[in-house]
């Protein structure tokens, strides 16, 4: 089923909101080959995926309870160049929380992230754009239950608390797994490391565990790995004397 054949079979589903409110899936208006053509050149090979493009002529997004909207044409909106170099916003919660789409340099529109201010965590939320229409839908019917519903009351907790998903440097120095050992050869050592590429849903780091700031941080190319700072503990003379 291709991403257009998923939203197009949820158009005659009816929701039920937390107030007891009948909704359907109300689409926002196609683009324009043009338009599409538009939107690619920010993206790093000028190419959107045909899948994507079938998508985007039906219809760059749509509204739903909970979520307000959902588009499809956000490239670039995100802004955190350092850890998402390609993305596409796919939505907000209103409170500063965003639904991200990550593209890699050969234009492939990959997995969804959501990207949690309050805690500062990043959760790998959805496989795809087609699985994250799925759990757009798996939240309409069940909203306690939903995937959406538990990384944003639940697992952005437990990540921040309990498992803030790091590995030290020197641990990923020492790795046989090559990528990774390369990638923390390149980072100063007061870093520490993310790994989601093999990670499954739910999975995530504490972005902003050792501050607010991600100017310093750093993704390894094409791969879920990220390097983030660890600012070094200052002494009462190196505090004293800046």
């Amino acid at each position: 089923m291709t991403i257009t054949e998923q939203l197009k079979s949820l158009l005659n589903e009816t929701y039920v909101s937390e107030d007891g409110d009948e909704y359907k899936i109300e689409l926002l208006p196609g683009l324009t080959d043009n338009e599409i053509d538009h939107l690619a050149k920010g993206l790093p090979t000028g190419q959107i995926p045909n899948d994507v493009r079938e998508l985007l002529r039906f219809t760059k997004g749509f509204e739903f309870y909970g979520i307000d909207e959902i588009t499809f044409d956000g490239v670039g909106l995100f802004g955190f160049d350092n850890i998402f170099p390609h993305s596409v916003q796919l939505g907000h919660d209103g409170f500063g929380n965003f639904w991200i789409l990550d593209v890699d340099s050969n234009g492939n529109w990959g997995n969804v992230f959501y990207v949690c201010h309050d805690p500062a965590v990043v959760v790998k939320h959805s496989e795809n754009l087609l699985a994250f229409i799925k759990d757009i839908d798996e939240y309409g019917k069940d909203i306690e239950n939903s995937t959406l519903n538990i990384i944003h009351e639940k697992t952005v907790f437990d990540i921040w608390k309990n498992n803030n998903g790091f590995t030290e440097i020197n641990e990923a120095r020492e790795s046989n797994d090559t990528i990774l050992k390369k990638f923390a050869l390149t980072l100063p050592d007061n870093y520490v490391i993310a790994d989601l590429r093999e990670k499954p849903k739910k999975s995530g780091f504490a972005w902003g565990k050792f501050g607010p700031n991600l100017h310093k941080a750093i993704k390894c190319y094409d791969e879920l790995i990220w390097g983030i700072e660890k600012p070094e503990k200052k002494g009462f003379i190196s505090k004293l004397f800046g």
